[in-house]
């Protein structure tokens, strides 16, 4: 229970995280979104350590320096993706094929589901898909690109958790630092390469800011939870996270949730119940 509900915290922020990342890389170049998001990350990341403690072994640097290097690639394909198109769609297909990794290396790995758990799974998969089901508003068509950067986006979420998930269990947050350091090196090494094409708009400083603290609180969320409970079962309660998205998106930008958004968010519920009994 305690894994699951770390799971679902883990999705609300990762919801709000990438609204408010999206939402600022629309004013600005993406890069320059995620040159204070990434920091900011770190920085979160660095004060908990006293908290959480860490160990720099050597399985979780190397495991750590693999997510951040999948991270930089999330931080920049998501908030791409997110700022092109509608929300409300292209956030669940990120969400689900973000999903199907993890859960798949966990049952591979010999994870053993019970009853509830073996209805509850799927159904949460469903419960994705039928929140990407509403069609974007006439004036907001999904095209092919913005569609391929949110499965690269969705992929890469998913190697940046596996690797997470790989990394020693007593080596507390290390693996959460060392991945947020190469993502932003990564990510400062990018911009200076392209910093004749950031455009001159200025980021939403505060949007971004946001954006990477509660990235970095859904990141150290998802790691406490799949130590705690099967990779499967917290991977799939993580990727509802367009739950938040969906309903920040309307909320905010006014875009409409159709019926089929509405039968995904009442199976999610359904689903999370179910898993919950697990």
């Amino acid at each position: 229970m305690i894994a699951l509900l770390l799971a679902l915290g883990s999705s609300l922020a990762y919801g709000c995280a990438d609204f408010l990342g999206g939402l600022g890389s629309r004013r600005a170049h993406v890069l320059r979104t995620v040159l204070i998001a990434a920091p900011a990350s770190l920085a979160v990341e660095l004060l908990m350590w006293p908290l959480l403690g860490a160990r720099f072994e050597a399985g979780a640097v190397a495991w750590g320096a693999a997510s951040g290097v999948a991270s930089a690639g999330a931080f920049a394909l998501l908030y791409r993706t997110l700022a092109i198109g509608p929300m409300n769609v292209l956030s669940p297909v990120t969400a689900l094929v973000s999903a199907v990794l993890p859960v798949s290396v966990g049952l591979l790995q010999g994870e053993h589901l019970g009853a509830a758990a073996l209805v509850g799974l799927p159904l949460a998969l469903v419960a994705v898909v039928l929140v990407s089901a509403g069609s974007a508003d006439g004036t907001a068509r999904v095209t092919r690109p913005a569609l391929l950067l949110a499965f690269g986006a969705g992929a890469a979420i998913a190697v940046q958790l596996v690797c997470l998930h790989q990394a020693p269990t007593g080596s507390g947050i290390a693996p959460l630092i060392v991945g947020r350091a190469v993502t932003s090196v990564l990510t400062l090494a990018a911009a200076a390469l392209r910093r004749r094409h950031l455009g001159p708009e200025r980021p939403a400083y505060a949007l971004a800011l946001a954006a990477g603290v509660l990235d970095s609180a859904a990141s150290v969320l998802f790691l406490l939870a799949a130590r705690g409970g099967d990779l499967a079962v917290v991977a799939v309660i993580t990727a509802l996270y367009p739950a938040g998205t969906v309903l920040l998106a309307r909320a905010v930008l006014a875009e409409r949730i159709h019926r089929g958004q509405l039968a995904g968010l009442g199976a999610a519920a359904v689903a999370v119940s179910l898993l919950a009994l697990a």
